[in-house]
């Protein structure tokens, strides 16, 4: 094959990567890109999600494991209410909503593409009732309504693409296998730095649109200044913000303060059953250094 012909074949699979489906995100109205449709990203959801629950344990507590499903139905009916309102009921049979409470100190909670969602019994201390645990949920829920599982890997996708062109080019141009090597570790290692900042502006978005879903499904917007401020008082690390994949919490907080406004746009209270849970402090300061930044 001639360098011509070589970089014309280059030139023929970039363009095919870059193409996909254009996608519009609810509440912030951005666009992207993506190469994977839902129903490749909910078969690959399902398969991961059976595989924690099996792994995990449930727990057994009925009072919430009940908040949990309530929190979350609520939540997952105000979502599919704005969806079929803003021309995307499509959507919606991508959507088998499943919500499950694993017996765990991990400060944590997680909802796949497709609805699957798993709370984690360590979070509650700190989300304390039925609102805060809304606002983590619906910070969740939004990652998957952002479709931002597609929108990474689609990414992803598209840099080792890249790299593995950049690579054949160079060799195809006569440089050493050592000098190509560098180049693609130089890349990859770029590519890893940026895909930080793009981590965390989806968290940034997730936590606007989360907001905006919990005030629909009737909770305060204004519990989750108080929820990351608890998450914040828990923190032990000094790590800078642009090293990480989630906004500093300072960060977050002022992001917060500045959408609040929005989201109370669709606020209508709702009356709540839950108590507040709480825990020891010795057990809460224990499980939070490892865990805290997991909330996606």
């Amino acid at each position: 094959m001639t360098i011509k012909n070589f970089i014309l074949g280059a030139i023929a699979s970039l363009l095919l990567v870059s193409c996909g489906t254009t996608s519009t995100v609810p509440i912030t109205g951005r666009k992207h890109t993506l190469l994977y449709d839902d129903g490749q990203i909910l078969s690959l959801s399902k398969q991961q999600y059976s595989e924690v629950i099996q792994k995990s344990t449930l727990s057994k507590d009925a009072t919430k494991t009940a908040m949990v499903k309530r929190v979350g139905e609520r939540l997952a009916k105000a979502v599919e209410t704005y969806l079929r309102e803003n021309g995307a009921a499509n959507d919606l049979q991508y959507y088998e909503w499943e919500f499950n409470l694993v017996k765990s100190d991990e400060v944590n909670a997680f909802c796949m593409p497709g609805g699957k969602i798993v709370v984690y019994e360590g979070i509650l201390p700190v989300t304390q009732d039925e609102a805060g645990l809304a606002i983590v949920l619906g910070h969740e829920i939004a990652h998957a309504v952002a479709k931002h599982s597609a929108e990474q890997m689609s990414k992803q996708a598209r840099q080792q693409q890249a790299v593995q062109i950049g690579g054949a080019l160079l060799g195809m141009a006569g440089a050493s296998q050592q000098t190509t090597s560098i180049a693609n570790m130089a890349s990859q290692l770029g590519f890893n730095f940026a895909n930080l900042k793009y981590s965390r502006d989806n968290e940034t978005e997730a936590d606007r649109i989360g907001l905006v879903f919990a005030a629909m499904a009737g909770y305060d917007p204004n519990k989750a200044l108080e929820f990351w401020q608890r998450m914040a008082s828990m923190s032990t690390s000094n790590q800078s913000e642009i090293f990480s994949d989630h906004p500093s919490d300072a960060t977050r907080i002022a992001a917060l303060q500045q959408v609040i406004p929005e989201a109370m746009k669709y606020y209508k209270p709702v009356t709540t059953t839950t108590t507040k849970t709480t825990a020891k402090k010795t057990t809460t300061k224990k499980k939070t250094t490892t865990t805290k930044k997991k909330t996606k």
